[in-house]
């Protein structure tokens, strides 16, 4: 049987966009979906077609029949473990990225915050990411964001440097230095009550599960790296561990960047 007959039309349209490229990410935006219903479907794909790499399914979306008979029992672990192993990959080939692009940055640090974010909601399968600047005493500031809805953005613009409460995930964070998981924003006490921060989260952001890491510069505190999604769909110890390994090479791409600020400072003019 060919694909057409044994897919429904919106595998499809996931199965080919996956295979030509796409990452889960882009697809969930695409569609309207959450990047974690993309990969369900791709288990489910992969079953169905009986593949265990994203090279076998651009084969099959291109008339190749099955290389092997994968028995029933199985199916469902051999496509989990091909996705797995596709997604450690995914995530060895964007570390090296960001690596790469915080190395040719020049300071532009726009763009790598903006590709550090991006690779991390991606991975994490989250949809949108904010880079607070920590000012001290819980002072913060949205210096960068990615795939943030537009009225939580024109809110964190308007507010610029604001205090967060003590019981706000960043207020929290400020206090512990310690990651900050939320599994639903909604769901804490703090959101019965008048907390700006809280309500513009949740309810112009739309945001229900939320992770926050600390970007330490030694022992101080310069930052939050956050992660939102919009479904209440915690955070896990692998998600928390990559978010961290982006939070730490943020601060590297600050510390490069002010670096080559200050030496531009002080070349004599030309």
């Amino acid at each position: 049987m060919s694909p057409d007959e044994i897919l429904s039309p919106r595998e499809i349209e996931i199965a080919s966009a996956y295979a030509q490229g796409d990452t889960y990410q882009a697809i969930a935006a695409r569609l309207g979906i959450a990047p974690s219903t993309v990969r369900t479907h791709l288990a489910t794909i992969y079953r169905k077609l009986e593949v265990s790499s994203k090279l076998d399914l651009h084969s099959r979306l291109g008339g190749a029949l099955p290389t092997s008979e994968m028995l029933t029992d199985h199916a469902a672990v051999i496509s989990e473990l091909a996705l797995s192993l596709e997604e450690s990959l995914r995530r060895e080939q964007a570390l090296a990225e960001v690596l790469r692009i915080i190395s040719r940055s020049r300071g532009d640090i726009d763009t790598v915050m903006s590709s550090i974010l991006g690779f991390a909601l991606d991975l994490c399968e989250a949809e949108f990411g904010i880079l607070f600047e920590h000012g001290g005493q819980g002072r913060y500031a949205a210096s960068h964001t990615r795939g943030i809805p537009e009225p939580f953005r024109d809110w964190l613009d308007t507010q610029g440097i604001f205090t967060a409460s003590p019981r706000t995930g960043l207020g929290r964070l400020a206090t512990s230095h310690a990651v900050v998981n939320i599994y639903d924003v909604r769901a804490e006490e703090i959101f019965q009550t008048d907390d700006p921060l809280r309500y513009a989260t949740a309810m112009l952001g739309g945001a229900r599960s939320f992770v926050a890491i600390p970007m330490m510069s030694g022992d101080s505190l310069v930052g939050a790296f956050t992660i939102y999604r919009q479904s209440v769909r915690p955070f896990g110890a692998q998600a928390t561990t990559l978010a961290q390994t982006f939070a730490d090479q943020s601060v590297i791409a600050l510390d490069n960047a002010r670096m080559i600020g200050a030496l531009r400072q002080e070349a004599p003019p030309a």
